[in-house]
């Protein structure tokens, strides 16, 4: 494949085209040339878009894809395409499948299932045996077969002493465990944060306490052990300041947040809309904000959009009983550039490629050719025709946003949304 790719101007702090407008010739995958202007002597293929801006691939640190087991909420393969026109070029797979991603065979069987991907699928593996949180999983065999990471998916790790070793044996091949933190007892039954707004709704709360003293947990077990630890998903202020506290005392400890978390608060349960249940709850708008500035001071290692299709049966009905979770790939940048700076977001969402033990590339003359193609211009709002996935539950439907995803280029795939 031979494409030329006309008036991009490239968002990429490694690069010596940051912030500059650009051609790049890209041949077999490789970027051949780069320059303020490429000639087109042999009838080559242009890409031409409106105020084009181009990064280093997108990578997601946390989707669902149902698949094996769901695949009426998802497929591997048309999740995979829905990140591709959402702007990822990577995305880590969580393994709340059925049966669940906890030995070297379901990672194997993930993987195969995305050989011919444009996007690339990088398989988490269960800490615990069916995320039952009973035995270790088999961490070593899945490392070998290619996992990442290992997780229980929006399950804490209830027995300290599986946790402390976990973290101890994940050193001795330089595993990376993910400790999803909420405090079972303190959450109790509750639905909701527990706030204002739950109170005059009648739900149940759930207290920002119940992520908080479980992570202060997890972080005391971190200092006593050693080894690398990735907090997902954290909500609330408190959990920033610990975060950064552990950090400040050199403990290897990273996390990340979702963009709901970013861009939503509590506000929106008034109308008892379950798409708006999710794991951990939407805070409130201090926490939003706390959680924004620690995306900006660096606290905050990444993004994700935490996208978990829900099938239609287990999302419209009672709010107590409806499952938890939203759909996001496909919101994810035009929700975050509401908020955050373009740079900052490219960042937060390249980041995590190196955490997660996965090569990253510099958009030079000879690198492999993994870009996201966006615009930061432009308002939309958020449709039911902008979502690309199986399943609906999005809780960015009527959400105004701003700027677009045009496609990826990887794995010599052009996709365009």
């Amino acid at each position: 494949m031979k494409i030329i790719i006309k008036a991009a101007t490239i968002i990429d702090a490694a690069s010596p085209f940051n912030n500059k407008k650009i051609d790049l010739l890209i041949e077999e995958g490789i970027i051949s040339n780069i320059a303020e202007n490429i000639e087109n002597d042999s009838n080559i293929k242009e890409l031409t878009l409106e105020n084009l801006h181009i990064s280093s691939g997108w990578f997601d640190s946390s989707v669902s894809f149902g698949e094996p087991g769901y695949e009426d909420r998802e497929t591997i393969s048309n999740g995979l395409m829905v990140a591709a026109k959402s702007g990822f070029t990577a995305v880590a797979l969580q393994p709340n499948s059925t049966p669940s991603i906890d030995n070297q065979s379901q990672v194997l069987f993930v993987k195969n299932k995305s050989n011919a991907a444009a996007t690339d699928l990088y398989p988490i593996g269960a800490l615990t045996k069916a995320s039952e949180g009973k035995d270790l999983a088999e961490l070593f065999d899945m490392k070998n077969a290619g996992a990442i990471a290992f997780g229980d998916y929006n399950k804490s790790i209830g027995n300290s002493l599986l946790f402390k070793i976990a973290l101890q044996y994940a050193q001795d091949f330089d595993g990376l465990i993910i400790a999803f933190c909420e405090d079972k007892n303190l959450k109790g039954v509750g639905i909701a944060n527990e706030g204002i707004i739950s109170t005059q709704l009648g739900m149940k709360g759930i207290p920002n306490l119940a992520e908080e003293v479980d992570l202060a947990k997890n972080l005391f077990i971190l200092e006593y052990t050693g080894g690398k630890l990735h907090i997902p998903t954290i909500s609330t202020a408190k959990s920033v300041e610990l975060i950064r506290e552990a950090k400040a005392k050199g403990l290897k400890v990273t996390c990340s947040v979702a963009v709901h978390h970013l861009t939503l608060t509590d506000e929106t349960l008034q109308a008892f809309d379950t798409r708006y249940k999710v794991t951990p709850p939407l805070r409130e708008d201090s926490d939003r904000k706390a959680l924004i500035e620690a995306v900006i001071d660096g606290t905050i290692d990444m993004i994700t959009s935490d996208h978990n299709p829900i099938d239609i049966e287990h999302k419209k009905m009672e709010f107590d009983l409806a499952m938890n979770g939203t759909i996001g790939l496909e919101s994810a940048y035009s929700a975050l550039q509401t908020v955050l700076p373009t740079e900052v977001i490219v960042k937060k969402l390249t980041a995590g490629k190196a955490i997660f033990g996965i090569e990253s590339t510099k958009i030079e003359k000879g690198a492999k050719a993994n870009f996201t193609f966006f615009t930061p211009m432009g308002t939309a709002t958020f449709t039911n025709h902008d979502i690309l996935s199986k399943s609906k539950n999005s809780a960015f439907l009527g959400f105004e946003t701003q700027g677009q995803v045009y496609g990826i280029l990887n794995n010599s795939q052009l996709i365009l949304k």
